[in-house]
């Protein structure tokens, strides 16, 4: 954010330079005033911070039903025939294959 400031500064000195300064030596402060703000955001935005944390991935997604005992366990429940974890409301009969 310093370097960004900075040459937002030595910017608004160019833009004052250009009032007074006359010929050739005027492209100098115009040519600053222009190219200035995109080398301002070039550097604000490559900045390098050493000893960063490393990124870290997460593992992977475990869906479960907090509903099914053992929820809290890394365990999935078991798949049903339709690929979806079966409710049982208990008015259902149960048949044995």
């Amino acid at each position: 954010m310093v370097k960004y400031s900075l040459a937002m500064g030595i910017r608004v000195l160019c833009i004052v330079a250009v009032l007074f300064v006359h010929g050739w030596w005027l492209l100098i402060p115009a040519l600053g005033a222009i190219f200035l703000p995109y080398f301002a955001v070039v550097i604000a935005n490559n900045s390098w911070f050493a000893g960063g944390a490393d990124v870290e991935q997460p593992g992977g997604i475990v869906l479960r039903d907090p509903a099914l005992p053992g929820a809290g366990s890394a365990q999935p429940p078991p798949p049903s025939s339709h690929g979806f974890a079966s409710e049982s409301r208990g008015d259902e009969p149960k048949t044995e294959a």
